[in-house]
């Protein structure tokens, strides 16, 4: 794939910038706009980050697939390394290398991978589902009698964060830092300190697992074969979480507005959520342009000049939506798209995934059966940003119904046999809800969790 660059390259094409509101608007028309000029093209990905952007599908799977001629390892990257990027530019947290089966290669990748892999594999599927229910109807209690919501920051955008808590082991206080360092980071505030917060405390939770492990899946890294480091399993932790939680928001977030939409020619009403999921990974992926990779040597990208050691940067939503593929979609499997991704980084993670954010979706609809849109599903506004395809907010409508589904969800405690003093119930009454519910800012979301449940 090696590339002679023409000496002289008239009317190369500007730069497309993907990190503002008309990007975020209307991303399919740029992906259009983009391909035509081939399978891939020049873009912005924040202010002074440049890179290519792959929106062709055979063109993406190839790089995905080719471990010969692309590195998916940070270090390469020749403005970084240049003093062209500022070592507190936002775009960082999300690209610049940490010792992670994301952005390493080889032998390495394989290592790293294969602690990931065997821990993720732990996990029990009717255990996520057990664990996502509980933390749904602890959400939805807290907005149900108010007979409105935002469905994306009240439900989509906590209710994962939650979970990894759980999955992770994490108790109370770590909890509460760990969602919120980790929803600054996603929202953009104060990145580095966030960055730093969210260090410490992974830090502090490897070293209480490494006396106290259990059975979750920080523990499982620790006890893993490979012997990982402190350092190793940190970097492991921070990728599962941002991989996890951010696209998890998205994938529920867009299902739930593809459901509620009506009178689009998307139209959501009538399908299952099975379908709805589907529907989202093919045309709107949660993280909708990631995995990006640095060419080894200049190349020749189905007629597209792409530079040695510059970010060639996948586009999931654009590949998936090629006109190429559009008389074969029907007929093609759901594994076909790449909204897992493909090759040797492809998303060790799908099943999970799909479980948390089929019982979410489940458990809100149940919960709220007349569930409907507050204003039309084409004014939704979607976060701008070059990596997601995230909605800023999801307004909805519903009858108002008692926040009683935590308690619901309580079993009453055997009958001692001896006498003993009246214990302190599992579940505060509905009233105690409420009230604990009011300092649930203060205290932290993770934290208020556990103590209604006492877990």
């Amino acid at each position: 794939m090696e590339y002679q660059r023409p000496a002289d390259t008239p009317g190369i094409p500007s730069r497309c910038p993907m990190h503002g509101q008309d990007f975020a608007a209307d991303p399919h028309g740029a992906y259009d706009k983009m391909r035509a000029g081939g399978p891939a093209a020049p873009v912005e990905l924040a202010p002074g980050v440049d890179a290519t952007l792959v929106v062709g599908y055979q063109a993406a799977r190839s790089v995905l697939q080719n471990t010969t001629d692309f590195s998916r390892d940070p270090r390469r990257w020749k403005a970084l390394n240049e003093g062209l990027i500022p070592p507190d530019h936002p775009v960082l947290p999300m690209m610049a290398y940490r010792p992670n089966c994301l952005f390493t290669d080889g032998a390495t990748h394989l290592r790293l991978r294969k602690a990931v892999t065997d821990s993720l594999d732990r996990l029990d599927m009717g255990r996520i589902r057990r664990d996502v229910e509980p933390i749904a109807a602890f959400l939805i209690d807290r907005f149900s009698e108010r007979g409105r919501a935002d469905l994306l920051n009240d439900y989509a955008k906590l209710l994962p964060l939650l979970l990894f808590n759980r999955l992770f082991g994490c108790p109370a206080d770590i909890g509460d830092r760990l969602t919120s360092s980790m929803s600054a980071i996603f929202d953009g505030r104060d990145a580095v300190r966030a960055n730093e917060e969210l260090t410490a405390c992974l830090m502090e939770l490897i070293a209480l697992k490494r006396r106290e492990p259990g059975d979750d899946v920080t523990s499982w890294l620790i006890q893993h074969p490979v012997g990982l480091t402190d350092a190793e399993l940190k970097d492991q932790l921070v990728m599962l979480m941002g991989a996890g939680v951010e696209p998890e928001r998205n994938l529920i977030g867009n299902s739930l507005l593809l459901l509620l939409s009506s009178g689009s020619s998307e139209r959501g009403a009538g399908m299952l959520i099975e379908e709805a999921l589907d529907h989202v990974l093919w045309n709107n992926p949660p993280i909708a342009n990631y995995a990006t990779h640095y060419p080894l040597r200049d190349v020749d990208l189905g007629g597209v000049y792409v530079e040695a050691d510059t970010p060639l940067v996948i586009s999931f939503g654009g590949a998936n939506n090629d006109p190429s593929l559009r008389t074969a979609r029907q007929s093609l499997s759901k594994g076909a798209h790449l909204a897992w991704g493909a090759g040797p980084h492809a998303c060790p993670a799908k099943s999970p995934a799909t479980v948390i954010a089929l019982t979410a979706v489940e458990a809100i609809l149940n919960a709220l059966p007349d569930l409907a849109l507050d204003i039309p599903a084409e004014r939704v506004e979607w976060r701008p940003g070059p990596f997601h395809r995230a909605l800023a907010a999801l307004p909805v409508r519903f009858t108002p119904t008692p926040g009683t589904r935590v308690a619901a969800l309580h079993t009453p405690a055997p009958a001692t046999t001896t006498p003993a003093p009246a214990p302190i119930p599992a579940h505060p009454p509905v009233a105690s809800v409420r009230a604990q519910d009011n300092s649930a800012r203060k205290k932290g979301f993770w934290s208020t969790f556990l103590d209604i449940f006492r877990v």
